[in-house]
């Protein structure tokens, strides 16, 4: 069978971009392994109408939701190769089926990669954290901290003096110049330049000298890489962001590769729920109207 659309990857903008095609009546494809990049999260905030809910429990839903459509099919898999074809695209999963489609959405995430300090990876989505906007009401306007990884923390670390009493763990990762100390000063920023040893408890620091900082939340940046190679086997064109390379797209999400388009994480230097369902929603139109207006 060939289907209009195929959407690699059933997260939030996956979800969303299926749900502009199923009410446009056109037969999609969900590709999904089932890894959302906020699983490690018990609560999703700052997303409207959901906040507070689990991230499990708003998939769930809009999954139910979406699969009431008839045109709409779902296989649970990893897509792990894609190529473009004379009518289309097709993608293969681990089990060699292959599917094809006359258009492609990825909304394949991203992966996250933490510094290498111990006990950070296991508080990941609890007490530590990327996003204050995401989790940092919740911290009751307790101390946080920021861990530095690059000169870019400092954005981290100006900014979450909003949430709460700030320490700025440099941790050999960035010194702050005369400038930036004022600013931080300025900010009620506290500048820890001892590295840091582990975490422990909820999300208290051990520093090498032994002290420990007691914090309600602790608050970090991650290197990303694209959770799937597709983009990369279809030619996509890539961006580098804060964090690390994302999809490269126009207004409408559609890719370097005409046919292709992007959405979520995958496809911006900064994401949450909220944004995600927006792309979503844009590249689902975006990919009908193409087949709408190049294809007849």
């Amino acid at each position: 069978m060939m289907f209009d659309a195929m959407v690699i990857g059933g997260s939030y903008a996956g979800l969303s971009a299926a749900l502009q095609l199923a009410r446009a009546r056109r037969s999609t494809l969900i590709v999904d392994e089932g890894n959302r990049r906020n699983r490690f999260a018990d609560a999703s905030h700052g997303f409207l109408g959901q906040d507070g809910r689990a991230p499990a429990d708003i998939a769930a839903d809009a999954r139910a939701q979406l699969m009431s459509y008839p045109s709409v099919e779902w296989v649970d898999a990893r897509a792990q190769g894609a190529s473009s074809t004379p009518s289309g695209f097709s993608v293969g999963l681990a089990d060699g089926t292959a599917y094809e489609s006359r258009r492609v959405i990825l909304a394949t995430g991203v992966v996250d990669a933490l510094p290498e300090i111990p006990g950070l990876s296991e508080r990941w989505g609890k007490t530590v954290f990327h996003c204050p906007y995401c989790h940092g009401y919740e911290l009751d306007n307790g101390p946080v901290g920021v861990l530095a990884v690059s000169p870019l923390s400092m954005h981290h670390a100006l900014l979450l003096p909003e949430w709460g009493r700030t320490t700025f763990f440099t941790n050999g990762a960035f010194e702050p110049d005369a400038e930036q100390l004022t600013q931080l000063r300025q900010r009620g920023v506290r500048v820890e330049n001892v590295p840091v040893a582990r975490v422990i408890g909820n999300a208290d620091v051990m520093l090498n000298d032994g002290r420990v900082i007691s914090l309600n939340g602790l608050f970090t940046m991650t290197h990303v890489s694209m959770a799937s190679p597709l983009a990369e086997q279809l030619g996509c064109g890539f961006e580098q962001g804060p964090a690390g390379p994302f999809i490269q797209t126009d207004a409408f999400k559609e890719t370097t590769v005409p046919g292709v388009f992007a959405c979520g994480d995958a496809a911006r230097g900064f994401g949450s729920v909220a944004l995600a369902v927006g792309d979503g929603a844009l590249a689902g139109v975006a990919t009908h109207q193409s087949l709408v207006f190049r294809d007849t």
